[in-house]
Formats: structure tokens, C-alpha cells, sequence
């Protein structure tokens, strides 16, 4: 079982790698570009793995803050979102990139700073 949860977290951390690129990749592309899909892909991952490890954390002896873990699911949730309703835009607002890499560094540091 340990496996499983070091293999969740290994994805988890790639989700938040791949948010973190997509800013990058989005400020290349310019500001008449299209959102990359890549934000949609990226929260994805990034929601669906912390659902799992929490789910499994009775199985795996592992006690996480839920008050933590719920406001860090809010935060993914609220970027999936915006990457949603844009995504289908020809050309996003100017200040959704921004928005996008601030929401993804708030949670980086809601999970490295709030023990």
C-alpha cells in the first residue's frame, strides 16, 4: 500500500509541475494565444490524486488536516474552473494567466507552509 501512496504523490507532484509549466508555456505563447488544455490536464491530476491519497489514508496511516485539504481542493477546483470556462476562448482575458499561476503558487505554499 505504500507504493500506491509514494506513486500518488509522485503524480500529485507532476500535476503541480505541469500547472507551473503551463504558466511558463502560456507566457511564450503570447497573449493572443489560446489557454492551453494543459491547465485543464494539469488541475485534473492535481484534484483527482489528493482526492486518492486522502481517500487512502486510512489505509495508509496517514493523518492529514481536512481543513487544509479543503482549501487546497477549493483552489484547484477554482482553477479547473476558469481553465474550463476559457479554455474554449480564442483569446483569454489578460489577466487569467496571472490569476492561474497565483492560484498555483497560493496552494504550493498552503501544502509546503501549513503544518
Amino acid at each position: 500500500m505504500e507504493f500506491v501512496r509514494l506513486l500518488l504523490v509522485f503524480l500529485h507532484l507532476l500535476g503541480m509541475g505541469m500547472l507551473i509549466a503551463m504558466f511558463f508555456v502560456q507566457r511564450r505563447a503570447g497573449a493572443d494565444a489560446p489557454l492551453n488544455k494543459g491547465w485543464l490536464h494539469g488541475s485534473a491530476l492535481q484534484l483527482l490524486t489528493g482526492v486518492a491519497l486522502v481517500g487512502l489514508a486510512p489505509l495508509t496511516d496517514q493523518d492529514y488536516d481536512h481543513v487544509k485539504i479543503g482549501i487546497k481542493g477549493v483552489v484547484v477546483v477554482l482553477i479547473a474552473a476558469l481553465v474550463a470556462v476559457n479554455v474554449t476562448k480564442p483569446r483569454p482575458a489578460t489577466w487569467l494567466t496571472p490569476t492561474l499561476a497565483g492560484l498555483v503558487v497560493l496552494n504550493v505554499g498552503i501544502a509546503v507552509f501549513w503544518t
